[in-house]
């Protein structure tokens, strides 16, 4: 019942290109969430909570540059595109 050197070494490179394909595929981080239900919750709401800060921020920051650009078009005084941006701008300051 002795392994032969070239069945060991064969052996050895199958688990070792097992242990990187786990890893790469992070399949242990995967079971551990799969088995702790209170974890998996946990990391979902921090997640959540944060995605719906950045998304607050993100719209936030795009309108106000928006609106300072539109504004900035407006006293240019170009014809058509100014009365547009005009009415535009003070639709959204008559709603603040």
């Amino acid at each position: 019942m002795f392994i032969k050197r070239e069945d060991y070494n064969l052996l050895e490179q199958g688990i070792t290109k097992l242990n990187e394909t786990l890893q790469e595929g992070n399949i242990q981080e995967i079971s551990y969430l799969l088995g702790n239900k209170k974890e998996m919750l946990k990391r979902n709401l921090i997640a959540g909570i944060f995605r719906g800060i950045g998304i607050g921020i993100g719209v936030t920051v795009i309108t106000a540059t928006l609106i300072f650009i539109m504004q900035r078009i407006v006293t240019l005084n170009i014809p058509v595109i100014g009365e547009y941006i005009a009415d535009i701008v003070e639709i959204v300051q008559r709603s603040r």
